[in-house]
């Protein structure tokens, strides 16, 4: 459920208040504003212009520079597939076809009931364990593609044509 708008719109308010002082520039401020409320709205663009005293272009030109931000709110559970070198010579294309099976996604992105997003991760710092993924911050290593089907159908109801 989305809150409401003065309900976003405080919070925003909030986030740039609470950055610290001398250290705020636009970057900083989308970045506040993305860790309180999980994603950039348009109000969270133009408050970063008032703050800034610039245009919301000028946000705007930040904040779609950076692939990692979100403009739109984001789904109940984020999965990160590695695909760095150690992963994928481990078996990590095997186990993004799995995934992507599970949700009936053929690339990265978010299912279109908002439930999960995937994404491809270059590096989730855990070799070691390769291949790795990442369920709402959660590392799970030494995966197989049946591995990972069985983590993804405990995130999501069992599709109708099983």
């Amino acid at each position: 459920m989305q809150p409401s708008a003065d309900t976003l719109r405080a919070t925003i308010r909030k986030a740039l208040q609470d950055q610290q002082e001398g250290t705020v520039t636009v970057l900083s401020s989308l970045l506040a504003i993305e860790d309180a409320i999980g994603y950039i709205p348009p109000e969270g663009i133009e408050a970063v212009a008032e703050l800034a005293h610039c245009s919301e272009n000028d946000v705007w030109g930040v904040a779609s520079f950076y692939p990692n931000f979100r403009f739109e709110p984001p789904c109940d559970h984020v999965v990160e597939v590695c695909w760095g070198p150690t992963c994928h010579l481990l078996g990590a294309p095997n186990v993004i076809k799995e995934v992507l099976a599970s949700v009936g996604l053929s690339s990265e992105g978010d299912t279109p009931d908002k439930r999960i997003s995937v994404k491809f991760n270059t590096c989730l710092g855990a070799c070691a364990q390769a291949p790795v993924m990442s369920i709402d911050h959660h590392l799970a290593g030494r995966l197989t593609p049946q591995k990972a089907r069985r983590r993804m159908d405990d995130l999501s109801p069992a599709p109708a044509h099983r």
